[in-house]
């Protein structure tokens, strides 16, 4: 009987956060996830002794778990979380307004009744710490103390019986309460890396490793490779080329992992996906036996698109094509090769923590047997790769997804004819292989390297990281062994993908500015270790002084939630952008309001989302958005459509969407199910494409008599915030935002 193979990585990652001078960490998002996520997750698997997984940890991480372990991490918001509330000075109490409530509303805030309030007491203060301060009672302090940690516990930590009884307890926590939760954080973190290991040597998992600092592998090779990934990219002004740094960054992770769980690892995530041919001829000297990277890289590779149906699923063709394992040779370079399902994958990242358990877990397995039904249906073999985050998905699904989880891996072990396998039980089991001659470079992103090179901000990362290399490599042979080993950390730290992760106009968060200080740091002290003075522009920030782009076209279908509450990054990713510039503008003490907007489609909807600069204004207002779609040479609009959305106190008090000269079509009186709403910290909303009489278009069915003359249809947006009937802001200022109407094939071929 044909067995469905579904090969399933967990890959386990936080960057760098400690600064090698202070000694300091940034932020603490090791110490958290590591006592939320890393121990349940593969604890679990002791329940589901036929469930085989793959669990990739980042060496970096490794080490920032041993140093909390070992009592040395010196972390500013665990000392803020210790400190006895009557003793924190007024910058520690903002300090812990600021920090202590960046977690899920949902899911971790909203799971403690007490925490919630607390929240909302902050909210209601227009989330500055500044201003609510007068509000919070020293037992608030310390009640947010708590729960800032146990809303980060595993759920198998949930369950002793210490802990237990400080959730029962509920509120009105004591200094004893407080000291008992941080005491024990130590201890439980030191159950996370014994915990793979014994599952490691039980046979229930396989370690995998990625190079040491998570750095882009191909870009450390060469940052020439940005450019083949994406002919006509921006480049950095200096070409950074050290492929022996990258030797050194994977031979660091093979040998932590041999050091930290007694075993060699047989295999290696990439960092992000990122792989070349240069990559794999590194790995393959070092006795890598296989990585694995996302489908985009291997359509690309083939020279085909690996498109899917309107329910998700590959033609015959492509299904053999990318459900198998492949045998890279060339060159005298052998590699065995995984492309991970970015569907699957997906949705287990976006889509499921919206449903019901079992039901999420009954489809899944449904998708993965659908999706391999073309091999086993021939009498062949099939592997299945589900490659994602191990802990980031979490904050959004309920108990930390373990329900979810408990489900698909009950399932897993009963379903006739498919198993869940490690990469290299995989490896060892299919007999046919296929064979790659060729691998063109990219990463799991677009299978190009985009998100970490070629906008403005992360080139100039990139000439930073070339002068600091430079200076070591002049320097380094004058300067003492403690001095020069000090400085070389730290250029492999800054070698690591976050910072340019932070870059750019793709993603943002609350911490942005906390990753350019220590990225910054880090540069600074390669300097400052060989005995030089840094240069002064490392004193700026890289984000201040150059302006992002203002406008990104939309490169990949989107499918986002329309929620309004907490932006996920991927769930937009791909979607066009545009963003204000409050640095350029010809008119000094302009207040901005609006941050950016997104827009973006799929096959049946529009999506829009509107990010305020700051939280939610308190006063009344209204937000409209004006959408219409139009056709080359076409000299007016084909449809124009209008939403209004009335605010008062943070929260929409009606909505309408009109069309031009036809009245109202949908109302938040009498809603419809094609529309949706919403407002929470940012605006977003759906539409349906059909209202707009548009739909994505295939370009050879449209492509004229010459190959230029492509007859597509386009909508555009604009974005705009009024009050007492004056406008108060908008996005763009000036013009339109513009979305071209293609299917996602054609799309992805235009962002190549």
């Amino acid at each position: 009987m044909a067995q469905i193979r579904v090969v399933i990585l967990w890959h386990q990652h936080q960057p760098f956060y400690k600064d090698l001078v202070t000694g300091q960490y940034r932020l603490p998002w090791t110490r958290l996830h590591a006592l939320k996520d890393y121990y349940g997750m593969v604890k679990l698997l002791d329940e589901f002794p036929q469930v085989h997984q793959t669990f990739n940890l980042v060496p970096s991480l490794i080490r920032q778990i041993e140093d909390y372990v070992a009592g040395e991490a010196r972390d500013p918001f665990l000392e803020v979380a210790s400190r006895p509330a009557k003793d924190l000075t007024q910058d520690e109490r903002r300090f812990a307004l600021q920090y202590l409530f960046q977690a899920n509303p949902a899911n971790v805030i909203g799971r403690y009744p007490r925490y919630r309030e607390l929240f909302d007491k902050f909210r209601n203060a227009g989330a500055i710490p500044e201003r609510a301060e007068k509000y919070f009672l020293p037992q608030d302090y310390t009640d947010l103390q708590v729960y800032s940690q146990i809303g980060w516990f595993d759920e198998y930590f949930l369950r002793e019986e210490d802990i237990a009884e400080l959730i029962a307890k509920g509120r009105n926590f004591s200094l004893e309460d407080q000291r008992l939760v941080i005491g024990r954080e130590r201890e439980l973190l030191g159950r996370v890396l014994p915990a793979h290991s014994a599952a490691a040597r039980n046979g229930l998992i396989e370690i995998s490793t990625s190079p040491f600092y998570h750095p882009i592998l191909p870009l450390v090779c060469d940052t020439q490779m940005g450019g083949v990934s994406s002919p006509g990219l921006p480049l950095p002004r200096n070409r950074y080329r050290h492929p022996e740094d990258a030797r050194e960054q994977l031979v660091r992770g093979l040998d932590l992992h041999e050091e930290v769980f007694a075993l060699r690892p047989q295999g290696v995530w990439p960092s992000e996906g990122s792989v070349s041919e240069e990559v794999l001829g590194i790995a393959h000297k070092l006795g890598v036996k296989w990585m694995a990277t996302d489908e985009g890289v291997l359509g690309r590779s083939l020279g085909t698109f690996l498109g899917r149906d309107g329910s998700g699923f590959l033609s015959s063709d492509l299904a053999h094509r990318l459900y198998t394992i492949y045998r890279y040779e060339n060159a005298g370079t052998e590699m065995n090769l995984l492309f991970r399902d970015h569907t699957l994958s997906d949705l287990i990242g976006f889509v499921y923590s919206g449903m019901p358990a079992q039901d999420a877990a009954n489809n899944l397995i449904h998708k993965i047997k659908d999706s391999a039904q073309p091999i086993v249906r021939n009498g062949q073999d099939a592997v299945v790769s589900i490659i994602l985050d191990g802990e980031n998905a979490w904050e959004y699904y309920p108990q930390s997804g373990r329900e979810f989880l408990r489900r698909f891996y009950e399932a897993l072990q009963r379903e006739p004819g498919m198993e869940a396998v490690t990469v290299s039980e995989a490896i060892a089991r299919h007999k046919n292989k296929a064979r790659l001659n060729s691998l063109l470079p990219g990463s799991w992103i677009s299978a190009n390297f985009n998100v970490w090179i070629g906008a403005p901000e992360d080139n100039k990362a990139w000439d930073y990281l070339w002068e600091a290399r430079n200076y070591y490599a002049h320097n380094a042979a004058g300067a003492t062994d403690a001095q020069r080993k000090l400085a070389w950390e730290e250029i492999l730290i800054a070698e690591g993908s976050d910072w340019n992760w932070w870059y750019g106009p793709e993603h943002h968060s609350a911490n942005d500015r906390d990753f350019d200080e220590l990225y910054r740091k880090h540069l600074s002290n390669v300097y400052q270790a060989l005995g030089g003075i840094p240069p002064d522009y490392l004193a700026q920030p890289i984000t201040a002084g150059f302006v992002r782009p203002e406008f990104t076209p939309q490169s990949a279908y989107i499918h986002p939630r329309i929620t309004g509450d907490m932006v996920r990054y991927f769930e937009w990713m791909g979607a066009a952008r545009h963003t204000a510039d409050k640095r350029s503008g010809s008119m000094h003490g302009k207040q901005f309001l609006l941050d950016g907007v997104y827009a973006g489609i799929d096959e049946k909807y529009v999506y829009g989302r509107l990010d305020f600069a700051g939280s939610v204004p308190e006063n009344s207002f209204e937000l409209v958005v004006n959408v219409e779609s139009w056709a080359n040479h076409a000299t007016s609009a084909r449809r124009e459509l209008r939403v209004d959305a009335a605010i008062e106190d943070r929260r929409i008090r009606s909505w309408k969407v009109t069309q031009a000269d036809a009245g109202e079509l949908a109302n938040s009186v009498i809603p419809n199910s094609e529309i949706k709403v919403a407002l929470g910290r940012n605006f977003e909303f759906r539409l349906p494409l059909t209202w707009l009489l548009a739909a994505p278009l295939d370009l050879d069915r449209v492509r004229g008599p010459k190959s230029s003359e492509v007859l597509t249809t386009h909508l555009r947006l604009r974005f705009s915030m009024w009050k007492s009937r004056l406008p108060m802001d908008a996005l763009p200022l000036e013009g339109w935002m513009d979305l071209e109407l293609l299917k996602e094939e054609d799309l992805f071929a235009s962002g190549q």
